[in-house]
């Protein structure tokens, strides 16, 4: 019998997620309160249902991918939350970056209920998660976790088991911290590059496979080297979110992070220019704007249309 697995949240990585569980030969019933998402979903051959409830009710996995904590506090214990589904044991994974405080206080609320509650942020981008590129950072009761194997399988290319509820969420942020400066790096570099009189294409075809590389040099340096940021696998708008999540927690520990401040200014400047809505690699543009140089055969965007915000 084919096992039912239930998505919360549909957008860029739930949909990306619902969409390798269903190749992998899951049913997939999902909830988002966005219609265009809902039928995205049924698109792919998914359900789409009512209610965070309904999903509870129709699968006993089900996986959360959430904007922020609000929307976390109102699917676990709303009027139709996860924790009104009848029946018990159900798992809900929460797979998205939010604060600590409020992925505890839904356990709390998920365990009151006789539910469990993982946590399970993913790392990754839109992009990486439409191929099941994606790590698993789990965390919370290890038996549910191995529970959840095949799901988790089936979207994901490595799953870690890293021990009790919240520690996924921390490591997380640990790599969002990297991410944040490797992804500013890779954009300085490519600027220096450039304002050098190198072209775009040969610094990313000859960085990208030498001592110098990351992975997101890798994964964004070609939408750098394009100067294509509309089509975003990850908008600052969303990445400045967590942002806030991980100065906070750094503050919380006083911790100082001098390398990340600096490169997390690129993406309040990205923001204040326009680039909200556009993929992170975008604060190339944003150098290339701070320091007044425009690439050679073509108008520069910034001046020839409005950004999207």
């Amino acid at each position: 019998m084919t096992e039912t697995i239930g998505m919360l949240g549909i957008g860029i990585m739930g949909s990306a997620m619902a969409g390798n569980l269903i190749r992998a030969g899951f049913a997939v019933v999902g909830h988002d309160p966005v219609p265009a998402a809902r039928e995205r979903l049924a698109e792919m051959g998914g359900k789409a249902l009512s209610s965070a409830k309904g999903v509870a009710e129709a699968a006993s996995i089900t996986f959360a991918s959430l904007p922020d904590s609000e929307v976390l506090a109102e699917v676990v214990a709303g009027r139709d939350g996860v924790v009104h589904a009848s029946g018990s044991g159900q798992i809900l994974i929460e797979c998205s970056t939010l604060p600590l405080s409020a992925k505890r206080a839904a356990l709390a609320v998920m365990e009151s209920a006789g539910k469990i509650l993982l946590d399970c942020p993913v790392s990754g981008t839109g992009a990486q998660a439409a191929t099941g590129d994606l790590v698993i950072l789990g965390s919370g009761d290890e038996q549910a976790f191995g529970r959840c194997g095949p799901a988790f399988a089936a979207m994901s290319r490595r799953q870690v088991y890293l021990g009790r509820f919240g520690t996924g969420s921390i490591m997380k942020y640990i790599a969002n911290h990297l991410v944040t400066i490797h992804n500013a790096a890779a954009a300085e570099a490519m600027l220096l590059g450039m304002k050098a009189g190198i072209d775009p294409a040969l610094i990313y075809d000859t960085l990208a496979d030498s001592a110098a590389t990351s992975r997101m040099f890798q994964m964004r340096g070609p939408l750098m080297r394009d100067d294509s940021y509309d089509t975003p696998t990850a908008t600052i708008r969303t990445h400045l979110k967590d942002l806030a999540i991980i100065s906070g927690f750094a503050a919380e520990l006083g911790c100082g992070l001098p390398v990340y401040a600096a490169a997390e200014q690129l993406y309040r400047a990205g923001d204040g220019l326009g680039f909200a809505a556009r993929d992170t690699a975008s604060i190339c543009a944003v150098l290339e704007r701070l320091n007044g140089f425009e690439r050679r055969g073509h108008a520069d965007s910034l001046k020839t249309q409005s950004p999207q915000s």
